[in-house]
Formats: structure tokens, sequence, C-alpha cells
């Protein structure tokens, strides 16, 4: 929802830095109060004993939960970036560990049913293979999925309309993967089942219950 972007070493986009956690702006605070409100009654619904947040950015969303649910265990994992480990300095908890990794490149260095939970908020959205990184996340996570993706056609044409990368059709730079609601419940429904499928305007938000 900005034109600002993180870029690494080799150019590659590797996700939006602008802040709509923090935005001023009353059109961002009242969609991200929403989308907040959704992320959050689903949270509580999955009651996590221990947590895996795959693509946990600055740590924004990842500090707070671990201060939910302490002293249970939660690891967030992210690249290779400064701004990122420089949020992570910024957003510490004693039962809260960081781990830089590109997922798109191996596995989850995780066993089998590590964590009760696995999450990914705004992140299938840049991963070269979503569906093995789903895969991962449902084989590292005991009970419950937690996702969230732009729903798309909207997201593109949201971006259209206020003048935004309309050279790529209002395609956000570093969304390589798109979905409507019903082609990412279908994704997700291949792990379990859909037990929640919620539309915050404009995002699609699943919480799937893993072994259905």
């Amino acid at each position: 929802m900005s034109p600002e972007v993180t870029v690494d070493d080799s150019g590659v986009v590797t996700g939006n830095t602008y802040d709509k956690y923090g935005s001023t702006n009353p059109v961002v605070k009242r969609l991200m109060a929403n989308f907040e409100a959704t992320l959050a009654e689903l949270f509580a619904m999955s009651d996590p004993k221990s947590l895996l947040d795959v693509g946990c950015g600055e740590g924004v969303l990842v500090h707070e939960w671990a201060k939910q649910i302490a002293p249970a265990r939660v690891v967030g994992l992210d690249l290779e970036e400064a701004s990122i480990q420089a949020g992570w300095e910024q957003r510490k908890a004693d039962n809260l560990e960081y781990k830089i990794m590109d997922v798109s490149e191996k596995g989850l260095p995780f066993a089998d049913d590590e964590f009760d939970v696995a999450t990914a908020v705004e992140v299938l959205e840049h991963v070269p293979d979503p569906a093995e990184t789903v895969a991962e996340m449902a084989r590292v996570a005991s009970r419950w999925l937690l996702v969230s993706v732009p729903r798309e056609p909207l997201w593109r044409g949201l971006n259209v309309a206020r003048g935004a990368y309309l050279k790529e059709l209002g395609n956000t730079p570093g969304h390589i993967n798109h979905w409507s609601k019903s082609s990412f419940v279908r994704l997700l429904s291949q792990h379990g089942e859909v037990v929640e499928a919620r539309s915050p305007f404009p995002w699609t938000m699943l919480l799937v219950r893993l072994g259905g």
C-alpha cells in the first residue's frame, strides 16, 4: 500500500517498508484497525502453545504475540536486511527468538509438529513457491495455520484507482503470487480444514485446522 519497498543487496524486492501499523493516514488507520481486529480474533481462537511466524518482518506482530503467550516459545523468521534486523533489536522478549532465513531456498529447519501454530501474515504473495512454503508450515505445526494475503484482483484495482504502480497494472512490487479468496482457500484446504475465512478489506485471512 506504498511505493516504498525493501530491496536486498542483489536488487530483489523483499517487501514493503511502509509502516502501515503506525500510519496516521485516516484511511489506512481504518483499514488496519479492521485487519488487526480480525487477526486478533483468529489468533485468540488458535490459542497458541508455541508459535512460528514465517516472514515476521521487523517483528511488530510476533513481538506482541510473544508477550501475549509468554512464556511459550515463539520464533520469527525473515531475510537478512538491515531494517528488519534493526526492528528485531527494538522488539525483544525472553520467549522470542529471531532467525535469519530465506524460506524460499530451503525447507524449514524444524521437526515435524515442533510448533503448535504457524503463521504467515502478508508473506505468501512474496515467496517463489508458496505451495511448498505452506506445506513446510503445515509440517512443522501440529494444530493451526494462520495466514493472510492481499485479495486479488481487488488489491491491484485499488492501487490503480489511487494512481499507484500503473505500469505494473497495479501490482505492488514484490508481489509475485496473486489469489482470490476462493483460490487461497483451495490452496490451504490441501492441508486441513479452513475453519475461518475472513475478508477484512482488502485482504483474505484464513485459520486452518491441520490434519482435517
